[in-house]
């Protein structure tokens, strides 16, 4: 299942949870079980459901019933790093064994061990072999009981060192995706802001197709990605009216030694903007530049728009490409639009 775009007050709060987690970890401010419901309301602020199942089993345990763990937490376990392989008792035979403890259940153990290692260090005390959790005393005391407890306490921490850092890299790389993500949306927003006014001054009715394609862009249904994109391309066809309009004039040009018309009429949009550019800009690198983006975009918003007219969903665009033609709209229209307050562009 493709993840959901968080909305902009989710995006903050996630932003937010992310950096809390790592200081709560950096710190050591908190229990770890703690954290991990902290990392499973930020899964699920992320609309991330593999990791959210991930971290309640982290918080609550992962089950294992007799007939032992289910694929389906097999693959939970492999993905949090429990998996290990190890000797199966009595043999040479190896095999992957997971281990499914809680974190909170991980961290309990660690204090007993702990304290009881430290009463261990008393010859007259050591552990019932009955219950490892019991300290019971011995007039002679017992080496082989306090080193299984060293034991028991170093693979105990080593497990939780590991569960630390399995949610420690989590939420570092979550909080590196939401910041460059939110830097991408203040440079975006900038230049939406700056397109949306220079748009609404020349061609006003295009504010709103562009409002649309952005609004069609946060819906879950297909149809509205690809009215996104069909809103991209009408805003291109009203830029090019307001900027150069429909004529029976047609230009001529050479390309590798050939002669090759270029009309100007109605559904000629993109030769039309190409000939406002070339008039206001005397920089031939900006003109290509330009006519090169233009190109592109105009030739498959074009093959979207004449499949969409014949019935065909065969290049009807997913909200990832439809996500890119709407922000290359932006770019471009934000470039052509620059024109109209400056003589010539560099």
């Amino acid at each position: 299942m493709d993840n959901i775009p968080p909305t902009r007050q989710t995006f903050e709060e996630a932003l937010g949870l992310s950096g809390e987690i790592l200081r709560n970890i950096e710190l050591n401010e908190i229990s770890l079980g703690s954290i991990a419901l902290k990392a499973c309301r930020l899964a699920r602020l992320l609309n991330e459901f593999d990791f959210q199942k991930i971290m309640e089993l982290e918080a609550g345990g992962y089950p294992r019933p007799p007939e032992g763990i289910s694929p389906e937490v097999w693959v939970y376990a492999t993905t949090a790093n429990r998996v290990f392989r190890q000797k199966v008792f009595g043999s040479d035979e190896i095999k992957d064994y997971a281990y499914t403890e809680s974190i909170g259940a991980l961290e309990a153990r660690l204090r007993i061990s702990e304290m009881a290692l430290a009463a261990a260090r008393d010859p007259d005390v050591y552990l019932s072999s009955a219950n490892p959790y019991q300290i019971v005393s011995s007039p002679s005391g017992n080496v082989t009981e306090r080193y299984s407890l060293r034991q028991d306490f170093e693979l105990t921490g080593q497990k939780l060192a590991s569960r630390r850092t399995f949610i420690y890299q989590y939420a570092l790389s979550k909080h590196y995706e939401l910041k460059t993500s939110g830097i991408s949306d203040d440079i975006f927003t900038r230049i939406r802001l700056k397109v949306d006014s220079a748009i609404g001054q020349h061609i006003p009715d295009a504010v709103q197709r562009l409002t649309a394609s952005y609004e069609n862009l946060r819906s879950e249904n297909p149809e509205d990605w690809s009215n996104a994109v069909h809103s991209c391309r009408r805003i291109l066809q009203d830029l090019a009216d307001a900027l150069f309009p429909p004529s029976d004039e047609i230009r001529t040009t050479k390309f590798e030694g050939k002669v090759r018309e270029i009309k100007m009429g109605k559904d000629n949009y993109i030769n039309r903007i190409m000939a406002f550019v070339e008039g206001r800009s005397s920089s031939e690198r900006y003109q290509n530049l330009v006519g090169s983006h233009l190109g592109f975009l105009g030739d498959r918003l074009d093959s979207v728009f004449q499949a969409a007219q014949k019935g065909s969903h065969s290049t009807i665009v997913s909200r990832e490409e439809a996500d890119r033609y709407v922000v290359y709209t932006y770019l471009l229209v934000g470039d052509i639009v620059s024109l109209l307050e400056s003589d010539d562009a560099c």
